[in-house]
């Protein structure tokens, strides 16, 4: 059986929002910020992403996402943004 790896990121704008997402293919995804094909993004001005994280499967990479977003602490981003890895517990 074939396990499709994931990923975790964090996309800023220039304003300082964050978006915390979860794929299977970065560059892709990623894309379909930067054009706007993406409700959630497409407001936001001159994305870049700060951080990815990659997981052996992409439902790690999901669990992790669904975390992160609960948590909604602006600090515990930040922290994530700055070691540059999320320590998280699955």
């Amino acid at each position: 059986m074939l396990f499709m790896k994931g990923y975790v990121y964090i996309i800023t704008d220039r304003c300082g929002k964050y978006y915390i997402g979860s794929t299977a293919n970065i560059e892709k995804r990623f894309a379909a910020h930067q054009n706007k094909h993406t409700r959630t993004t497409a407001r936001m001005k001159n994305i870049k992403i700060v951080l990815t994280q990659e997981y052996t499967i992409i439902e790690m990479a999901r669990n992790v996402e669904r975390k992160i977003k609960k948590l909604k602490r602006r600090a515990y981003l930040e922290k994530i943004i700055k070691d540059g890895y999320i320590r998280t517990k699955i």
